[in-house]
């Protein structure tokens, strides 16, 4: 089973690439999805025990624990030491059922795959990406998006141009998004197709 990891910096259109490999019938595991599972479930009491008062109704109140962590690398540091095993432990049950069901391909969907070593636990990278001004341009019409938290949150990541260097696969969402499906089933059809099995 080839484990593929996708991975992109913000804005560059890496969760509607994700949903072309679903609609292709590829399983995703997507961590960030992983993330919001557990803080309404497994990470619930550590997380509250180390952070008191960040749950409301049960959940973790994202805003609430975002105002304590960011900003606060050793407070970071503490709450990563509680989530990353819980994200890793319910993306090795996903691999298991993958490979049980007889997947041939799997994608790990992974914001900070490289920033986080995650590139050594995959088979191969593809990168979403965009021009600078197509990222620009997407990010900031989020809600709530100012130039200045665009500026924090890609300082956090590594640039675009070192993750399409360490990649093996570029898939360019700038073009449109009908033009990256094409490269996504040009990426499924060479890694699942006959002979390409691994693992």
């Amino acid at each position: 089973m080839w484990v593929l990891g996708l991975t992109g910096s913000i804005g560059m259109g890496k969760s509607a690439t994700a949903r072309m490999f679903r609609a292709l019938g590829v399983p995703v595991h997507d961590a960030d999805a992983a993330v919001h599972a557990l803080y309404r479930g497994a990470a619930v009491g550590p997380v509250e025990a180390e952070f008191p008062g960040v749950t409301r109704d049960g959940a973790i109140d994202r805003a609430a624990l975002g105002a304590r962590v960011l900003g606060d690398a050793a407070a970071m540091k503490r709450l990563e030491a509680i989530v990353h095993p819980l994200v890793r432990a319910a993306e090795t049950e996903f691999l298991s059922q993958a490979r049980a069901s007889g997947a041939r391909l799997v994608v790990l969907d992974i914001p900070l795959l490289f920033e986080t070593g995650g590139d050594g636990r995959v088979d191969a990278v593809a990168v979403v990406s965009a021009p600078k001004a197509v990222q620009r341009e997407r990010v900031l019409a989020r809600e709530g998006m100012t130039d200045e938290k665009f500026a924090t949150i890609l300082a956090k990541q590594m640039p675009d141009a070192e993750k399409r260097r360490r990649a093996h696969f570029v898939i360019d969402t700038g073009r449109g998004f009908a033009a990256a499906s094409h490269q996504v089933e040009g990426i499924v059809r060479a890694l699942s197709g006959p002979g390409r099995r691994k693992g």
